[in-house]
C-alpha cells in the first residue's frame, strides 16, 4: 500500500511540474479593443493559434474600453512607453495621433510581406509612415450600394440599370412616382460616407494633412447633388443623421428607402440589428458615379491593430496579428463571423469561403454579396486620414451638412464659412 501511495503521489508531482512547464511555455499576451465582437474574433484567433502552434502557445487578455477612453489611455501609454498593451485597436480616425508615436510600435511591414501583393493597397497604405506600415488592417469597407429591389421592382425599376448618380435620381422619380411614401434615399447630416465617396469619385480629399480643401467645386457639386434630390422629394435627410444609428436602422427596417448607400460592414447591421424585415429584400451592388469610368468604392471605417514596440513579447504578437487578421484563413473568419470585407483579395473568388449557404450574410441577402466586390477590385481608392481630420470631420457633421440639408443656407456661402472656420482652427 505504501508503495502505491509513493507512486501516486511521484505522478501527482510529475504532473503538476508538467503543469508547470506547460505554463511556462505560453506567453500572455494583452490587447485593448473598443468593439466587443473584436474581443471574441481575437479569443477565438488565439485558440485556433494554440492548435496550429503547440511549441509557442499564447493566452490573450482583451480588454474592451469605450472608445474616447481606450484611444486616449492608448496616447498617454506611449508617450511615456510604459503600460500600453502588447496590441490594441486603433480607429481609422484615431490613427494619425497613434501614429505620431510610430518609435513605439513595431513595423509590421515584414510580417506584412508574404500577403501584400493579394492586399487592398488603398486600404494598407492608411497605416503606412515613411513606407512601413504599422497597422493591420481589418477589413476593406468598401463602399457599396444595398438596394431593396422588391421596393424598385414595384416601380418598374432594375438596380442593375443603375451605373450613375443621373440613372440614381430617375430611379428615384420613377419610385415617387409609384410610391409616394418610399424615398430613393437618404442624405447625411451628421457625418459623410455618401459625401466622402462623390468627392473620392471626382479624384478629390478633404485634404493634404497640412491644409483642408472645403470650399471647392468639388464639395459644392457634393452639395448641390444632393440638395437636388431633396428638392425632388425622393431622397430625406437621415433620421439619426446618418444610416448607422438606432434611429437609421429603425428607419430601414420599415421597407419604404430603396438604396442604402455604406461600406460592405453595414452588412452586419442588417443581420443582427435592422433583422428580418429586410431579409430578402436587399441585394449589394457597386455604388453610382458621376461618370462611367470613375472609381465606384473607397474603403472607409475600420481599426488597424497595432503591437507595442516594448511589449511582452513583440515579435510573438506581430505573428499572431498577422495570422489572425491577415492571412487567408484568419480573413477566412473575418467574412465568415463578422461579415467583413476581407483586405487579401486572394480569397474573393474562392466560392468555398465567400459563396457557402449556411453563412448568414449570404443567406439574408439576395444572390451572393461578395459578386458586388469582384468586379470593383481595382476601383477601391481611399480617403486620407491624418493628425487634421477630426477638426474637418467635426465641423462637416455638426455644421455644414445642417447648414445646406436642414437650414436651407445657400451652398457657396456656408462652404465660404466652413472653409474660414476649419482654417482658423487648424492654423
Amino acid at each position: 500500500m505504501k508503495k502505491l501511495l509513493a507512486l501516486a503521489l511521484v505522478l501527482c508531482m510529475l504532473s503538476a511540474l508538467a503543469l508547470v512547464g506547460a505554463a511556462a511555455d505560453t506567453t500572455k499576451l494583452t490587447m485593448w479593443t473598443f468593439i466587443a465582437q473584436h474581443q471574441e474574433f481575437f479569443e477565438k484567433a488565439a485558440a485556433r493559434w494554440n492548435a496550429e502552434h503547440p511549441d509557442r502557445q499564447i493566452e490573450i487578455e482583451v480588454t474592451t474600453i469605450g472608445y474616447d477612453d481606450m484611444h486616449n489611455k492608448m496616447k498617454v501609454a506611449l508617450q511615456a512607453d510604459e503600460g500600453a498593451p502588447d496590441m490594441c485597436d486603433v480607429e481609422l480616425g484615431q490613427f494619425p495621433n497613434i501614429l505620431a508615436f510610430s518609435d513605439k510600435l513595431v513595423d509590421l511591414t515584414p510580417y506584412l510581406e508574404p500577403y501584400i501583393a493579394d492586399l487592398v493597397k488603398a486600404r494598407l497604405e492608411i497605416y503606412a509612415k515613411d513606407g512601413k506600415y504599422y497597422g493591420a488592417p481589418l477589413h476593406v469597407g468598401a463602399m457599396v450600394a444595398f438596394y431593396d429591389k422588391a421596393l424598385l421592382e414595384s416601380a418598374g425599376v432594375n438596380y442593375e440599370d443603375i451605373k450613375t448618380w443621373d440613372d440614381w435620381y430617375e430611379a428615384g422619380l420613377k419610385l415617387k412616382e409609384k410610391v409616394p411614401d418610399a424615398f430613393m434615399g437618404t442624405v447625411e447630416t451628421s457625418t459623410q460616407w455618401v459625401a466622402s465617396l462623390m468627392l473620392a469619385q471626382q479624384g478629390k480629399d478633404w485634404q493634404d494633412g497640412t491644409n483642408a480643401f472645403i470650399n471647392t467645386p468639388e464639395v459644392a457639386k457634393i452639395i448641390d447633388t444632393q440638395k437636388k434630390w431633396l428638392e425632388a422629394g425622393i431622397a430625406q435627410t437621415c433620421p439619426g443623421g446618418q444610416p448607422d444609428t438606432e434611429e437609421g436602422k429603425a428607419y430601414i427596417a420599415n421597407n419604404k428607402i430603396a438604396s442604402v448607400i455604406m461600406p460592405f460592414w453595414f452588412m452586419s447591421r442588417f443581420t443582427d440589428e435592422i433583422g428580418e424585415s429586410c431579409k430578402d429584400r436587399y441585394v449589394v451592388a457597386p455604388c453610382p458615379v458621376f461618370e462611367v469610368g470613375q472609381k465606384r468604392s473607397i474603403g472607409q471605417g475600420g481599426t488597424g491593430t497595432v503591437v507595442y514596440a516594448n511589449g511582452t513579447n513583440p515579435e510573438l504578437a506581430a505573428e499572431f496579428l498577422i495570422y489572425a487578421k491577415i492571412s487567408p484563413e484568419g480573413e477566412a473568419q473575418i467574412w465568415s463571423v463578422l461579415g467583413f470585407d476581407p483586405c487579401n483579395t486572394s480569397i474573393w473568388d474562392d466560392d468555398a469561403i465567400m459563396k457557402t449557404d449556411d453563412n448568414k450574410f449570404n443567406q439574408y441577402f439576395i444572390g451572393y454579396p461578395i459578386d458586388a466586390l469582384l468586379p470593383m477590385k481595382d476601383e477601391i481608392g481611399f480617403i486620407v486620414s491624418t493628425s487634421i481630420s477630426p477638426t474637418i470631420n467635426s465641423y462637416l457633421g455638426s455644421t455644414l451638412w445642417n447648414e445646406v440639408y436642414v437650414d436651407g443656407v445657400d451652398t457657396a456661402e456656408a462652404l465660404e464659412t466652413a472653409q474660414e472656420s476649419i482654417d482658423s482652427d487648424l492654423f
